[in-house]
């Protein structure tokens, strides 16, 4: 009985430690891969991986950031106007492409409550992407929302999903740049 119960303690132990993260389009999302490993294989998110790739931005993705990536999913694309999507992934809109892109893309690691603390008096928290784009963030109780300077607001779906090289928000609205 005694070597049992040694037995079951060392072997719950042994068990790995699970990540917190959520899953994401039917996929776990580990932190010990990047961005970029992540999306490829969250179903919600076919549309932005494609783009990324088109845009030619998969090796900055991958890179060390760390990065916060406010990732739109593939309803989000479809709500854009007829053609758009078709129109931006064309080679000759490659810069356009980038443009949006990153313009849901912010130098650091900003978890939910980063943000939360970073709300001023407005009621936003403001953050500057790397297109040099603006996005603002507000709270309203446990609900949050993203807005861009063109007036999009989406909201904050999935939050917090932690990556080796920084955080992925999911949201359910593409950010237009101005």
């Amino acid at each position: 009985m005694k070597t049992t119960a040694i037995a079951l303690a060392l072997s719950i132990f042994a068990l790995p430690v699970l990540a917190a993260n959520p899953e994401v389009g039917g996929a776990a999302m580990f932190e010990n891969k990047n961005i970029v490993e992540n999306a490829v294989n969250s179903a919600d998110h076919t549309t932005l991986v494609a783009a990324v790739k088109a845009a030619g931005l998969v090796d900055a993705l991958m890179g060390a950031g760390p990065f916060t990536v406010f990732a739109p999913v593939n309803t989000a694309f479809a709500a854009l106007p007829a053609g758009t999507v078709d129109t931006l992934l064309m080679p000759e809109n490659k810069d356009m492409l980038s443009k949006v892109l990153t313009a849901h893309v912010v130098a650091g690691d900003y978890k939910i409550a980063d943000l939360r603390a970073m709300v001023g008096a407005d009621g936003f928290a403001n953050l500057k992407t790397l297109s040099g784009d603006a996005l603002s963030v507000k709270f309203s109780g446990n609900q949050m929302r993203i807005y861009s300077e063109s007036r999009n607001i989406g909201t904050i779906t999935i939050a917090d999903v932690d990556q080796s090289n920084g955080v992925i928000h999911v949201i359910d609205a593409v950010m237009v740049p101005k």
